[in-house]
């Protein structure tokens, strides 16, 4: 019973991603204008190219808050993401788990990001 479930959910949650592709889309467009809204804003050295850069990302964030579906798509792939871990019997955990160890060779890289700042 319970992978009946499992499936329907999964079944219910795809159609509906699949439905709000288009809402996805146009979520993500919103956001790569707000992002470089944001990204030019911080380079500009003019009063007029930072009132320009700021009006178009709060355009960008008007569109991305106005565009509720594009935010169910999400919720739906959460869903789908979900009931495939619950599946396959493996563990559903939104933190990651960081491995913390003294040896260096085992966090070279952690530490050459760290050097090379």
């Amino acid at each position: 019973m319970k992978k009946f479930g499992l499936l329907t959910l999964g079944i219910i949650a795809g159609i509906v991603a699949l439905a709000n592709l288009g809402s996805l889309l146009a979520l993500g467009v919103s956001a790569a204008i707000v992002f470089a809204g944001v990204h030019f804003y911080l380079k500009s050295d003019s009063t007029f190219l930072k009132i320009f850069w700021v009006t178009l990302g709060i355009i960008g964030l008007i569109s991305a808050v106005v565009n509720v579906p594009g935010f169910f798509g999400i919720l739906a792939i959460l869903a789908v993401w979900y009931v495939v871990k619950k599946w396959n019997n493996e563990k559903v955990s939104l933190s990651s788990s960081i491995i913390k160890s003294d040896d260096p060779f085992v966090n070279f890289e952690k530490q050459w990001s760290e050097l090379s700042k």
